[in-house]
C-alpha cells in the first residue's frame, strides 16, 4: 500500500496548493492523518459526521473534501466536533482539503469541469484572486434555450434562472459554490451570463438592473467535480480504488 506522505505530497503538487492562497480557515492540505497507509480513496464536498460515517462504511481511509475542518476557531472539542473527530481517529480515516485549489484549478477544478460538461469554449482566465486567476470566461456558440438545456441535463435536481440578459449569452462565467464576490466584476469583463451554485435575494435585483442571465445551480451540485478530479488522479496514480461519498445535499 502507498505511504501517506506519497499521497498528500502528490495532491497537494496536482492542486498547486502553496501557490493559491485561500480564506481563513480553509487549511488546505492533510488536516487529518491516519496510520500512514492508504488502501482505498474517496471523495467528498463537506468534511461532515454524515459524510465521515458514510466513508467509515465504505472501508475508505483517505478522504478528499472541498469544504474541510477548520473554518471556525477550535474553541473545544465538544459535541458535533468531537464526534466528526471520533469517527475519523477510531476508522483510521486521513482527511485532505482542498478548497479554492480545486475551484480554480485549470483541469481538476470544479469551475473548468462545469465549462467542459457544458460544451462551453473557455476563451480566458479571469477574476484574480491574491494573484491566480479563478473563472474561466466561456463562450456558447447556442442560445439560452440551448444552455438551459445542458444545465438541466448537468443538474439534475435542477437550476434556478434569473433571466435578464441576452437571449443568446456572448460572455459565460463560472463561480462554483457561492458567486456573490464575482458579481460587481463582471461588467468589467463585458460578461453577460453568469452560472454558479448560490446567490442572495437581493442579487434578484441585481440581475435586472445590470441585464445579466444568472443561473444558480446548487453550492453542493457545483462542487461536486474537484473532489471526485483529485480523488481518480489518485486512484490511478497509486493503483487504488475510489469512490464518491454523495450525501444529497439540496443547497
Amino acid at each position: 500500500m502507498p505511504e501517506l506522505s506519497e499521497i498528500v505530497a502528490f495532491c497537494d503538487t496536482a492542486v498547486n496548493r502553496l501557490e493559491v492562497t485561500d480564506f481563513p480557515g480553509a487549511a488546505n492540505g492533510l488536516q487529518c492523518q491516519n496510520n500512514g497507509t492508504v488502501s482505498k480513496v474517496a471523495a467528498a464536498v463537506d468534511a461532515g459526521l454524515i459524510p465521515f460515517e458514510k466513508t467509515a462504511a465504505a472501508g475508505v481511509d483517505f478522504l478528499i473534501v472541498h469544504h474541510g475542518l477548520f473554518w471556525s476557531p477550535m474553541e473545544s472539542i465538544t459535541g458535533p466536533c468531537y464526534q466528526k473527530l471520533k469517527a475519523l481517529f477510531e476508522n483510521n480515516i486521513a482527511l485532505y482539503s482542498s478548497h479554492l485549489p480545486l475551484d480554480c484549478h485549470q483541469s481538476l477544478g470544479n469551475n473548468i469541469s462545469i465549462a467542459n460538461q457544458l460544451g462551453l469554449s473557455v476563451q480566458d482566465w479571469i477574476l484574480p484572486y491574491e494573484g491566480v486567476d479563478m473563472m474561466p470566461l466561456t463562450t456558447l456558440e447556442a442560445d439560452r434555450t440551448e444552455l438551459e438545456k445542458r444545465l438541466n441535463t448537468l443538474f439534475s435536481k435542477g437550476f434556478t434562472g434569473l433571466c435578464f440578459g441576452p437571449e443568446t449569452p456572448q460572455r459565460i462565467g463560472i463561480c462554483s459554490g457561492s458567486g456573490a464576490s464575482a458579481l460587481p466584476e463582471l461588467a468589467s469583463y463585458g460578461i453577460d451570463t453568469f452560472i454558479t451554485g448560490e446567490l442572495k435575494q437581493q442579487h434578484f435585483n441585481f440581475a435586472q438592473e445590470h441585464n445579466l442571465n444568472i443561473y444558480l445551480c446548487g453550492h453542493y451540485a457545483t462542487e461536486v467535480f474537484g473532489v471526485q478530479n483529485l480523488a481518480q488522479a489518485v486512484a490511478e496514480k497509486f493503483g487504488l480504488e475510489h469512490t464518491f461519498i454523495e450525501t444529497e445535499c439540496p443547497l
